[in-house]
């Protein structure tokens, strides 16, 4: 049976800001007319690469059954939250996978995911899960502010219905410094881009496709899709000049998300999934100290015939703005005076949550075999009046997935919020489940009682004097109103 890919996911943060405004913002300092075309995707307050990561994998699993064929999950990226604690863990947990499953953290370099690429192909290991995400932190005013945004996406591996499988890959190192970030330094310092362009990509990446290709045993001339992203527009049709390539260059996914790191060659694959027909052969080049090289045939089987939302229904779900303050108070460009009520210590006790982590993590909820009731959080007993059995009885059960409903809804402009208003509400779980929640990326006046509701795994809070953030779940429009 053939071995390949078998699940593919993916996603952008909602909210996108308008290159157009970033440009008007910097207008007094560059004197120029603003220019600037699309959007740029970034990160809400609550979500970085592993909430992204948690997102993407699960537009790839889909349905329980998949959750428990994973035996493995790889988390690269280059903008994790912690330096030494396991990232990949985390996300494992969210996706409640089984303990017994390997996890490793690969960074470093954006070409991290196309390395992974290749080993979990060369490796063939059923049930393997790659997961990319990125959230390149710019300086204000810099270049890489209006090209870079931000993205996850995921793949899984396996023997059946397979999207696409591997014919040929090749890896070249080089120490070649186009940009590099010092483990203590927020930003990245990126060299001249004509040099990284012609002697960079233009010299590495060829090297690497010719002997991708050799291991194939195929010409250029055999490639439909050529896929390599870059943060230098043009860069991809400069190297496929190069290489005497005739085909269809991928779309860089600048309209609507932006360069997404070591995630959006992943994503810029998935998007040409999404078209590729039977036996049409893709190249796909990760560049960063060196390149990898991936030759790849897709079957003609979708990411969404495998269940998932994929690139397009991503980028579609777009919540635009041109508030570039709010950008900047998201990123922690600007500190702003939210006054007493900001003022908060919020050291987390970290042994109770461990103990609490099995509902926590995965959003366990507990279901009573004797009066059916399911209940969040799990308490000792049955909650139900004249019940009480306890709780090491109750069977488990994660609402993550569980369809949902808004019940009742306010927005709260008087407590801390990184975000005002707050909006918080009771959900309603087809299950019978009811809680109160937040709802995250919600347009002010945009709710409505009845609107259909998804679980998204996001920091609950941050603990900024010590560092460490809790992730939990919240609810959120399925779709917001046109």
């Amino acid at each position: 049976m053939t071995f390949g890919i078998t699940a593919f996911g993916a996603y952008v943060p909602r909210l996108r800001l308008s290159r157009q405004a970033i440009a008007t913002a910097h207008r007094w300092m560059t004197g120029g007319a603003p220019r600037g075309k699309g959007y740029r995707a970034f990160c809400n307050w609550d979500e970085d690469s592993v909430t992204m990561a948690v997102e993407a994998a699960r537009d790839a699993l889909g349905t329980a059954d998949r959750h428990k064929a994973v035996s493995s999950l790889t988390l690269a990226s280059t903008t994790l939250p912690y330096a030494d604690f396991s990232n990949a863990g985390l996300v494992a947990a969210a996706l409640d996978l089984a303990p017994s499953i390997r996890v490793d953290d690969r960074t470093g370099s954006q070409r991290a995911a196309t390395t992974a690429l290749i080993d979990a192909f060369t490796r063939e290991q059923d049930g393997a899960m790659i997961v990319a995400a990125d959230r390149p932190r710019t300086q204000p005013a810099s270049p890489l502010e209006r090209v870079c945004g931000a993205g996850a996406a995921s793949v899984v591996f396996g023997r059946d219905d397979v999207i696409a499988r591997l014919l040929g890959a090749a890896s070249v190192n080089a120490t070649f410094a186009d940009h590099f970030r010092p483990s203590d330094q927020p930003y990245d310092y990126a060299w001249e881009e004509r040099w990284v362009r012609d002697e960079g990509l233009g010299t590495i990446v060829p090297r690497a496709v010719t002997a991708a290709l050799a291991s194939a045993g195929l010409t250029i001339g055999d490639i439909r899709y050529f896929v390599m992203p870059s943060t230098i527009r043009g860069a991809a049709a400069s190297v496929a000049r190069t290489l005497g390539f005739k085909g269809d260059i991928a779309d860089p996914l600048d309209e609507d998300c932006g360069h997404a790191g070591t995630a959006h060659a992943l994503l810029m694959l998935g998007a040409v999934l999404e078209v590729a027909s039977a036996g049409d052969r893709i190249l796909l080049a990760g560049f960063g100290q060196g390149a990898d090289a991936l030759v790849l045939e897709a079957s003609g089987r979708t990411p969404a015939m495998a269940g998932a939302r994929g690139v397009s229904a991503v980028l579609a779900d777009r919540l635009a703005t041109d508030d570039y303050l709010r950008m900047l108070s998201f990123h922690g460009e600007i500190r702003l005076d939210w006054g007493m009520r900001g003022e908060k210590n919020d050291k987390p006790a970290l042994t109770e949550a461990y103990r609490a982590s099995h509902q926590l993590a995965a959003f366990k909820a507990g279901r009573c075999p004797a009066c059916g009731a399911v209940q969040f959080p799990q308490l000792a007993y049955c909650v139900t009046p004249g019940c009480g059995t306890p709780a090491q009885d109750f069977g488990q059960m994660s609402l993550a997935d569980v369809p949902a409903d808004l019940m009742t809804f306010t927005a709260d402009w008087l407590s801390y919020h990184p975000a005002p208003p707050l909006h918080v509400g009771f959900v309603q779980f087809n299950n019978g489940a009811r809680l109160m929640m937040e709802i995250a990326d919600v347009p002010v006046g945009a709710l409505e009682v009845g609107m259909p509701l998804r679980m998204v795994c996001r920091i609950k809070q941050t603990d900024t004097a010590r560092g460490f953030r809790r992730y939990f779940w919240k609810a959120t429009p399925v779709a917001l109103p046109a």
